[in-house]
């Protein structure tokens, strides 16, 4: 916009907006056509576009932000069955956009307070389930994990062994979870010192192919 001597804004969303709500729009080319229609008022008619009074273009966007705003989204029927974290995500966007009248400090904002509300819920949605069986002469403890493994989950991992009861031989299948970054490679060399420590083994199966390659690079680099 700048390059054409035009004023940055948030043309692209209240112009999609429009563009399928009022003009009916489903394929790219509706997308296409209209960006190419913008051009040409930007580079061919700009002067004529230049007389437009401005309080014109302030009822055209008020009505576009009318029209574009989902007004299902704040009745107290939605408020009441909607997740309390995504209803604080959609206040906290909108404040920041009042506070600072700008959009994009807004969406940078609410894309972080997302982040950090998914990261919380998560963190919580992981599951250790523990069977002991006799395999021969021998007992072998097996742990099924299931969840996503992140920095926020992986703190209370190593919580969830029990490291005095078990037999000598642990295994802990990994084939329902997912290693995400090297907090969890870090938890589970944690994990596999501690039963160490009590001179018992521990194998790890079921990881899936980028889960194996980021543990066999990370393990046993991670502490002193």
């Amino acid at each position: 916009s700048g390059l054409f001597g035009g004023m940055g804004g948030c043309a692209m969303i209240g112009q999609t907006m429009i563009n399928v709500k009022t003009s009916g729009a489903r394929t790219r080319i509706s997308t296409f056509l209209a960006g190419v229609f913008l051009l040409i008022l930007t580079v061919v008619l700009g002067d004529l576009v230049g007389t437009i009074p401005m309080a014109v273009l302030v009822a055209i966007m008020v009505m576009v932000s009318v029209g574009t705003f989902d007004w299902h989204s704040i009745k107290l029927s939605t408020l009441k069955r909607m997740p309390k974290s995504e209803t604080a995500i959609m206040v906290i966007t909108v404040a920041v956009v009042v506070a600072t009248s700008n959009l994009a400090i807004g969406v940078v904002v609410g894309v972080f307070a997302a982040s950090v509300m998914f990261v919380r819920r998560v963190a919580h949605l992981i599951e250790v389930r523990r069977e002991v069986k006799a395999e021969g002469d021998q007992q072998v403890a097996y742990y099924t994990v299931q969840g996503q493994l992140l920095f926020a989950s992986s703190n209370d991992l190593t919580t969830l062994f029990e490291y005095t009861a078990d037999p000598e031989h642990i295994v802990i299948d990994l084939s329902q979870s997912h290693i995400w970054d090297a907090s969890t490679v870090a938890a589970l060399d944690t994990i596999q010192t501690k039963y160490r420590q009590h001179d018992k083994t521990v194998e790890f199966v079921g990881m899936n192919e980028f889960t194996t390659a980021f543990h066999s690079r990370l393990t046993g680099e991670l502490g002193n």
